[in-house]
């Protein structure tokens, strides 16, 4: 596992330079003791909790771990929903339950929910390192924040060897599920997909205003990482891109 991830630091640094590296994530019923300890809960959503684990430290999130709900659901640790959801991610009930209005209405999100099955988390914590922290451990998947340019060849990589032009899928969705559960979700088809996501308005204050993730499965990611270098990452056109990255 070192080999591919010291692979993949390697080209990413060659092509995308200084541009920060992916996190990742990972479950299992083990975990070190001062990880567990040392893991800030500075956010009420899961995803302002990240910001630590993109500057190298470990965060070690559970069923017990305080926050939004929905971080639990979309982790796999429950698979409830909060009271009232339908409205609650529609238009609300007067004097009782505020609507987001993320949907017209009730029946919509009945019919978004019916084929959104939950997922269950193999193991007791979800452990999230930066990728150069990783060690032996064998991740999930692999999250990208990145912007307009840096989104442009993670997205134009994704497609490189992908038979239609859908390598990459963009689906409404909270925030947490779109690095967690639907990259899991893609990781059991037998050509996974790609996940472009963070456009959850209520997640976004968690991020720059210029970011959102880009999630590869891993088992895909393999196969973008040994693919960089023969594709347009070698050409002039990715050169003038690049020649950007600050």
């Amino acid at each position: 596992m070192k080999n591919e991830i010291n692979l993949f630091i390697s080209k990413w640094t060659k092509y995308f330079k200084a541009i920060e590296l992916p996190i990742t994530f990972y479950y299992s019923d083990e975990v070190n003791e001062n990880e567990i300890l040392n893991s800030e809960n500075t956010d009420r959503c899961l995803i302002g909790n990240l910001d630590q684990v993109r500057k190298g430290k470990t965060y070690v999130f559970n069923l017990k771990t305080p926050g939004c709900p929905g971080g639990k659901r979309y982790s796999g640790f429950t698979d409830k929903l909060r009271n009232n959801f339908e409205e609650f991610l529609s238009c609300g009930i007067p004097g009782k339950v505020e609507g987001e209005r993320y949907k017209k209405n009730t029946d919509l999100v009945k019919t978004y929910m019916k084929d959104l099955s939950p997922i269950k988390a193999p193991a007791e914590f979800l452990i999230f390192k930066r990728i150069d922290k990783l060690g032996d451990h064998i991740p999930e998947a692999v999250i990208f924040f990145a912007w307009g340019d840096v989104l442009a060849g993670l997205f134009t990589l994704a497609n490189f060897d992908y038979p239609g032009p859908d390598g990459v899928t963009a689906p409404f969705s909270s925030g947490c599920a779109s690095i967690i559960s639907l990259p899991l979700m893609e990781a059991e088809k037998e050509m996974p997909r790609c996940v472009l996501g963070m456009f959850d308005v209520s997640a976004r204050p968690s991020l720059p205003s210029n970011e959102l993730t880009f999630t590869i499965p891993f088992k895909r990611f393999i196969e973008i990482v040994n693919n960089m270098d023969e594709s347009f990452l070698i050409t002039e056109s990715w050169n003038k891109v690049s020649s950007r990255f600050k």
